[in-house]
């Protein structure tokens, strides 16, 4: 069952997360509503890889890479639709869209099969290898996208106009928060339901113990394999969603300090739970923003929040308030 203590803390962060656009616009203040929608969007990313890490316990250091081909689908999309040029021309010709439905569409479809590939072969391997691998397959799409002259190489890639939702106008800032924050929901509600089924389980199962889960009959390895792909599809939704919040995809989405940043925001948030990356995303963001705007060494005092939190509160922040889960 679901963690009956979390669910008050879940919806106080919701309805900050929510409240805190229009209070910037009510307090004049619009810059807050961009950075709620850089939360938002964060929050999307990590709850992508809380499914592999905090419930499959796939420490991954290469979520980068499906986190920047989400921000690249949607610059690429936008390039040829401003040029006016079809996306393929062979063997059939496809046209590009600036719709965001289409645009998520490309972005999971394509990091779902670099993931199906990468997951594949890392999955094979455990602990400090599967880190390790995943990281070089990360760095060699990196590589691949700095070295790709035809859109940007080391400089990025500019986004012109932000995509398109049928029915609202995406360039006013609040609704494109609007749109994000519903997306988050939505797969906030996805994870939930994944974390409670029996794939959920079988996925938990596979963290503890996967001799006995072989011994049950399931196999850990398309379990975890499945996990993996549906982890990188919500990352690269969210890459997606960056991109077009600062209208431009650039080659550090793809890099391992990315992919570092993202395991940060769910071990402030807790590892596992449900809100954890909303909590870590908001925490990270404001620390960011405020100490950022006082020293340039704002990382040194993220440094000792996070070991203050791996030290004293293994079940991060969330963990810290609501105690340890208590499932029926």
């Amino acid at each position: 069952m679901t963690m009956s203590r979390e669910t008050p803390i879940n919806l106080v962060l919701a309805a900050l997360l929510f409240a805190m656009p229009f209070a910037a616009l009510a307090l004049d203040e619009p810059f807050y509503v961009t950075l709620a929608t850089h939360m938002a969007v964060l929050a999307l990313a990590a709850v992508g890889l809380n499914l592999a890490l905090g419930l499959g316990g796939l420490v991954s250091f290469g979520h980068a890479a499906f986190f920047g081909l989400g921000g690249y689908a949607a610059g690429i999309l936008s390039t040829h639709v401003l040029n006016m040029q079809p996306l393929l021309t062979w063997p059939l010709e496809i046209g590009a869209s600036d719709q965001m439905p289409v645009i998520w569409l490309v972005a999971i479809a394509v990091s779902g099969l670099v993931a199906l590939a990468i997951g594949a072969i890392s999955l094979r391997t455990s602990g400090v290898y599967f880190i390790m691998i995943t990281l070089a397959f990360a760095q060699m799409i990196y590589y691949f996208a700095i070295s790709w002259p035809a859109y940007g190489g080391e400089d990025g890639l500019s986004i012109a106009t932000r995509g398109a939702f049928p029915g609202v106008n995406t360039a006013v800032p609040l609704t494109f928060f609007l749109v994000c924050y519903a997306v988050l929901v939505a797969v906030l509600v996805l994870f939930a339901l994944v974390r409670d089924s029996r794939f959920g389980a079988a996925l938990q199962a596979s963290r503890q113990n996967e001799t006995r889960l072989a011994a049950v009959g399931i196999g850990p390895f398309p379990v975890r394999l499945a996990a993996f792909v549906l982890s990188a599809m919500i990352t690269a939704l969210a890459g997606a969603l960056y991109a077009d919040l600062n209208r431009f995809a650039s080659p550090s989405m793809l890099s391992w300090q990315m992919s570092g940043e993202l395991i940060v925001l769910i071990i402030l948030g807790g590892t596992g739970r449900l809100f954890g990356p909303v909590a870590g995303a908001m925490l990270f963001v404001l620390i960011e923003s405020v100490l950022g705007g006082l020293t340039e060494r704002w990382q040194f005092f993220l440094g000792l929040i996070l070991l203050g939190v791996v030290l004293f509160a293994r079940g991060g922040l969330i963990g810290l308030v609501a105690g340890k889960p208590r499932h029926g």
